[in-house]
């Protein structure tokens, strides 16, 4: 099949990309046209869709990115990055050939809208690394943390570690419960909890209207998950999680500091490992772990559920370097107001 018989698409049919991507080995979550959907609907999110098709029109290669900024017209221009989890997805022996033509397209269109580019990996990718490497795309260590679901709730209450076996029976014993989030005005209930835990970590976090739009797009098909650990009828934590296929993702967390220490995000975990194994899931991914030498915190706190790490990587493309020297120091002053508005 030669070049010339592929082409680029940027709205392609619904059915035939939830198909492919259905289907695609690696296909996840974050490729869907639903997750575009949910971008669309966010405030600050873009969403870009491109699509390779061969002569008959069926999708070769597919890659959902959504250009994120922070609120603020002083501050969004710098904080513009565009984020593509676990994409590029590609199949057949067009497939490098048609990656490149994504992604010539695909640099055409952000390159002078966003500071950099971050491909998140979900899945080892070896025959995506040369093409990718081609294009400008340099490789970062980083881990993604995954817990394997094939295993009965027995044995994985057996490989947590004792601290964490301990923590979710101090939050049963309590009386904690976890209940999910049915009726959409709760949301505000969800999305606070969230809020209170990113601004003591002092982290940027997306508009409500991301959770909005998850609820009201995936929600209802089933691909998302809204939890609460409820103790004596107070929402003192919350889990937001994605479903696709045979992989539950942990997308969102949070909980009012005072009532950490009853350990409800343990049980929330919990929660989902258990029930994902008695659904018939396979993989429980437990986000990203950080590169080698940071994030060693969160490493150890997602090894005591059990987690295997495992170096996917990301690769991460920078469009504008003077402007990400000084986002650098924006993003400092940015996470300093964060600190100040707790």
């Amino acid at each position: 099949m030669s070049e010339d018989s592929l082409r680029i698409i940027d709205n392609p049919n619904k059915r035939d990309w939830s198909e492919f991507v259905y289907k695609h080995p690696l296909g996840n979550i974050y490729q869907t046209p639903e997750m575009a959907e949910v971008y669309r609907r966010t405030k600050n999110y873009e969403p870009i869709v491109l699509a390779v098709v061969n002569e008959t029109d069926e999708i070769v290669a597919i890659m959902l990115a959504t250009i994120v900024k922070e609120a603020g017209r002083l501050i969004g221009p710098f904080t513009a990055r565009s984020i593509i989890p676990g994409g590029p997805l590609f199949v057949g022996s067009a497939g490098a050939r048609a990656v490149s033509l994504l992604l010539r397209k695909y640099e055409e269109i952000v390159k002078k809208r966003v500071l950099y580019s971050e491909i998140r990996m979900l899945h080892e990718a070896s025959s995506l690394d040369a093409v990718l490497k081609k294009h400008g795309f340099v490789f970062e260590d980083h881990f993604n943390a995954l817990i394997d679901l094939s295993k009965s709730k027995e044995e994985l209450w057996k490989q947590l570690k004792r601290d964490r076996q301990r923590g979710i029976r101090k939050a049963m014993n309590l009386g904690i419960t976890i209940e999910r989030c049915d009726n959409r005005k709760d949301l505000k209930v969800c999305y606070s909890l969230i809020k209170e835990t990113y601004k003591r970590a002092r982290i940027p976090l997306a508009d409500i209207t991301l959770f909005e739009a998850a609820f009201d797009v995936l929600r209802p098909k089933d691909k998302a998950l809204f939890l609460f650990a409820v103790y004596n009828g107070r929402c003192i934590a919350t889990q937001v999680a994605l479903v696709y296929k045979d992989t539950i993702y942990a997308w969102y967390t949070g909980a009012i500091k005072e009532y950490l220490k009853y350990h409800p995000g343990d049980l929330l975990i919990w929660h989902l490992l258990e029930w994902g194994s008695e659904n018939g899931f396979k993989t429980f991914d437990f986000g990203g772990g950080g590169s080698p030498t940071k994030n060693v915190n969160i490493r150890y706190y997602k090894s005591r559920f059990g987690c295997k790490f495992f170096n996917y990587g990301r690769y991460k493309k920078i469009h504008s370097p003077i402007k990400m020297n000084l986002s650098g120091l924006g993003f400092k002053i940015y996470r300093n107001l964060i600190g100040k508005m707790r």
